[in-house]
């Protein structure tokens, strides 16, 4: 059986970086060896970093390759195999594809309609025959402040490789949407509503979630079991909700808007994650909490790259250069992501674990991926 040799590269491990070899076999991590020496047939990596390949939890990428533009549709076969060669492109061997389940078909001024199921179906038939460069599972975002949520559960089963199941609740004046003149700015700018189709949505959503919130976040809870799926929380915002999640056996929690809430997910085990937007720009799009004041505090624990995909390489090593530790930058898109998801064979360079890496080249601030290999075989 062939060896590949990677050689003369900085290893990101679990606690250090450490200039060595690393070869693989059928698909897994054999050998780790100290030294620059360049085997015979050996790949020379030139000093760059090797680092287990990232792990993307969250990510609505799909989504702006099947809507490119707003209202332009675009056949979902070619978009995910853009989607996935994006994402092989900027370092991700794994991804949690995100895909929104809960709609609003009475109202057709916007356009939450029912897309989940046959999405998922054609990933899943591509990754059946090999289209896909990298790892793909699913990622439920059950949406509370829906009328459709226990339909579109229901057509999902233990068999479709569902991962996640998030609890998503977007009821205006509470959570991510606090500020309801943010809410206004993305919903009128998105769908051109007026004013007075501002607040009449607004009143909807209420209205709607006063009906069938709490039976669709407990259909939510019951289907993540069914699954066998971690269960996340969304936007929490106080210590209270925190609570709640914890007494639904949440273990991740998606990008909590506060100080308070975050500090509350440590002291229940609830593992944090946050936009790389978030971080890179500094602050949150929504006026919520930034991510780097979270890192600082030691309470950020995993990065998605949420809508930019290249965000999640550049997030570890600024955070690396945050913390003064690669290995510590890059724990929070490998080894943090995989462990909150129960992914024991990768996210990190290990003796047996799969071969799943990525060679990075830092030229100033940019982060270059030279090779990607997913179990083994090279993919780009």
């Amino acid at each position: 059986m062939t060896d590949t040799i990677l050689a003369n590269a900085r290893l990101v491990l679990p606690q250090e970086v450490m200039l060595g070899a690393l070869v693989f076999r059928a698909g897994r991590i054999a050998e780790i060896l100290p030294g620059s020496m360049v085997p015979k047939g050996a790949i020379d990596c030139g000093g760059d970093l090797l680092a287990p390949g990232l792990i993307e939890l969250h990510t609505d990428n799909l989504e702006r390759h099947m809507e490119p533009r707003p209202k332009v549709k675009w056949p979902h076969g070619p978009a995910i195999i853009a989607h996935d060669a994006e994402l092989a492109g900027v370092g991700i061997t794994t991804v949690f594809d995100a895909l929104r389940v809960g709609s609003i078909i009475s109202d057709g001024k916007t356009n939450y309609t029912p897309y989940a199921r046959g999405v998922a179906d054609e990933i899943l038939a591509l990754r059946a025959k090999g289209a896909l460069r990298i790892n793909h599972l699913l990622h439920l975002r059950a949406e509370v402040c829906s009328e459709t949520l226990l339909d579109e559960l229901a057509a999902f089963g233990p068999d479709d490789s569902v991962g996640i199941v998030s609890l998503m609740d977007h009821t205006p004046g509470q959570r991510q949407f606090r500020d309801l003149s943010k809410l206004k700015d993305y919903v009128c700018g998105k769908h051109g509503l007026s004013d007075a189709g501002f607040d009449d949505h607004v009143a909807q959503l209420v209205a709607l979630h006063a009906r069938l919130g709490a039976a669709h976040e407990a259909a939510a809870v019951a289907a993540a079991a069914r699954f066998g799926a971690v269960l996340a929380s969304h936007d929490d915002t106080t210590a209270p909700q925190v609570a709640t999640s914890a007494g639904y056996g949440i273990r991740l929690a998606e990008f909590p808007t506060t100080v308070e809430a975050a500090s509350a997910c440590r002291d229940h085990g609830i593992a944090v994650m946050m936009g790389a937007p978030n971080l890179m720009r500094g602050g949150s799009h929504s006026g919520n909490v930034a991510a780097q004041d979270l890192a600082r505090a030691g309470l950020l624990d995993i990065v998605s790259s949420d809508y930019v995909p290249g965000a999640l390489l550049s997030a570890a090593l600024m955070l690396g250069d945050l913390y003064g530790s690669v290995a510590r930058g890059f724990a929070s898109v490998t080894s943090a992501p995989a462990r909150a998801c129960g992914l024991n064979d990768r996210g990190e360079i290990g003796l047996g674990l799969r071969a799943d890496l990525v060679r990075v080249q830092q030229i100033d601030e940019a982060a270059i991926v030279r090779g990607l290999w997913v179990g083994g075989a090279r993919v780009a």
